[in-house]
């Protein structure tokens, strides 16, 4: 099974809808602080909880035998992220950490990641590529950066792949309104 962290989020929501229409097997996790069950497609199977919760991640692991993940659950508002830097901090960066824990505990290899346009921070480079140095402005971009690096190097160590998709300010509604 696929597990979507963040399901019930714009963009993971979004991404389990396709994962449902090409017929694999989803389960999600969302803690619904900014995502909403109602957008979680009614064929993936959902959990609420926290992603820095250990313990109900290995018993998703074990139950769903999940084979590989889609890793949207971050906390995401620039100016948020200033006012209160721990707690982007904690729930991105410490939550990452304990998702790549549990994947190295049940062997599981693939990830992808969404990260942010925001780790390039404010660069005068146009267009701007994968090539462009990373340059956060604040504690949401730097937390992307340090999520990125700890993947980079849990898959040096034990083989992991995983992608990051940086994306700009995505923006639209659910086809189903």
């Amino acid at each position: 099974a696929v597990l979507v962290l963040g399901g019930a989020g714009y963009i993971g929501s979004n991404a389990v809808d396709s994962l449902v229409e090409q017929n694999f097997d989803v389960v999600v996790l969302d803690n619904l602080c900014t995502g909403y069950k109602v957008a979680v497609n009614k064929k993936a199977r959902f959990y609420e909880g926290d992603i820095r919760d250990k313990e109900l991640l290995q018993r998703i692991f074990r139950t769903e035998k999940i084979d590989s993940l889609m890793h949207f659950a971050a906390l995401s508002l620039g100016r948020e992220s200033v006012d209160n830097p721990l707690k982007y901090f904690s729930n991105n960066v410490t939550g990452t950490q304990v998702i790549l824990e549990v994947m190295q505990e049940f062997h599981v290899k693939h990830i992808v990641f969404s990260s942010s346009a925001t780790v390039y921070g404010n660069t005068d480079k146009n267009p701007v590529d994968e090539n462009c140095p990373t340059a956060p402005i604040n504690p949401y971009g730097y937390s992307k950066v340090m999520m990125e690096t700890i993947m980079d190097w849990a898959g040096k160590a034990n083989g992991m792949t995983f992608v990051a998709l940086r994306c700009f300010n995505v923006a639209g509604a659910k086809k189903d309104g």
